[in-house]
């Protein structure tokens, strides 16, 4: 899992952009159902370029697909119950649980399509911020995550956000409520926790 680096696009998320999209979420709030189209079509390409950047590295004709996985997880969160949303961020830490489970019962069919062949342990040296392998691997990942989230649940949240939703640092502190120092020192532990853990698992 290397260090975070600056996400050129960081600055489409300024002021303006943040009050939009919390305005349009306070409307799917109020159950206005067009604001949900409002709302998709203002963040479907960014949804888009996450699901990309996570499937980074996967073999083309993958049978899941980025298209899919934003399709998947938009049907899953506004598919449910209405939620009380509060800002973007809020919306993007949904998406990232989602988009965990979305890959982590994607991989689980996988394995279970292998029919016990054999299960490959996901290469720590491939974890990286966003890109993950979208394969049975992702589920020793997750299995990982489960295991320090009973220990340390808010850092747990921390790789959650960051890894599966794309959150910045600053982001991630609005959801979760602390500083940005704060949410640092919880991604550098939980990357050395689950580096450990990983390799531990490793044939």
């Amino acid at each position: 899992m290397s260090g975070p680096s600056p996400r050129p696009d960081e600055r489409r998320f300024d002021g303006t952009n943040r009050a939009a999209i919390t305005a349009l979420l306070t409307r799917v709030t109020r159950g206005e159902s067009m604001a949900v189209d409002d709302l998709m079509s203002r963040l479907y390409p960014e949804l888009k370029r996450l699901a990309a950047g996570i499937f980074r590295g996967e073999r083309p004709g993958h049978t899941l697909q980025p298209t899919a996985l934003v399709n998947e997880a938009y049907l899953r969160v506004f598919g449910s119950n209405t939620i009380d949303w509060r800002d973007r961020a809020h919306f993007f830490a949904v998406m990232a649980r989602q988009i965990r489970r979305i890959l982590v019962d994607h991989g689980r069919s996988t394995r279970a399509a292998k029919r016990g062949a054999g299960v490959a342990r996901l290469n720590i040296d491939e974890i990286g911020d966003v890109g993950v392998l979208v394969n049975e691997d992702i589920v020793a990942l997750d299995e990982a995550l489960a295991v320090f989230e009973k220990e340390e649940p808010r850092a747990a949240r921390v790789v959650e956000l960051r890894y599966f939703g794309g959150l910045t640092e600053s982001e991630v502190g609005e959801v979760l409520g602390v500083s940005m120092p704060t949410v640092s020192r919880d991604w550098q532990y939980a990357r050395t926790w689950l580096f450990a853990r990983l390799r531990s698992l490793d044939p």
